[in-house]
């Protein structure tokens, strides 16, 4: 598949079940119910980004929100991209295209959390900062022994920002979403 073989676009309601499938076939991700799905894709879907290919089929997700104390950030969830799809520049041109739609609204920063070892992440996220020429502080926010019970590996937050907003009118033109 050639990279422009997709099209972003806000997530709609009725993109729940696919996403469900999606994640499932993006291991390690973590699964949710079809029901959270919905809601990321109904309540949510002003802080989430949808990519689907030339038949329809949703191929990459992102979703996030914006936490209550904090609503200048957007808080990154999940990214799942098909396996079909991977090393295309999709995950970071659907992040670019949610944090410039986002920082419409107001967000000046972003937050997201990895696990350690989680390469693609690490990179995806410093290719992201590094973009909007902004560093990243970090910080163990949840961590394997006090919140996981020792079956989860530490999650370390990532928050960097604020964008310039000459860093946000350089982005190109891939990151726009269609209608």
């Amino acid at each position: 598949m050639s990279p422009k073989s997709y099209s972003l676009r806000r997530p709609r309601a009725t993109d729940g079940y696919a996403l469900n499938q999606l994640v499932k076939r993006c291991p390690p991700l973590d699964t949710n119910s079809v029901y959270c799905n919905l809601l990321q894709c109904s309540d949510f879907s002003a802080t989430g980004i949808a990519a689907e290919d030339s038949q329809g089929e949703l191929v990459g997700f992102i979703s996030g929100y914006r936490p209550p104390s904090r609503p200048d950030t957007l808080f990154v969830w999940q990214v799942a991209v098909d396996s079909r799809m991977r090393g295309q520049g999709l995950a970071l041109n659907m992040l670019l295209a949610l944090i410039r739609r986002c920082a419409a609204d107001g967000v000046r920063w972003l937050e997201t959390t990895i696990s350690p070892g989680n390469t693609a992440s690490e990179a995806l996220f410093a290719r992201a900062f590094s973009t909007l020429d902004v560093q990243a502080e970090t910080r163990v926010l949840f961590s394997r022994a006090e919140h996981f019970d020792g079956q989860h590996d530490d999650e370390v937050l990532y928050r960097a920002g604020p964008f310039s907003p000459s860093a946000l009118s350089t982005l190109s033109d891939k990151t726009q979403e269609s209608a």
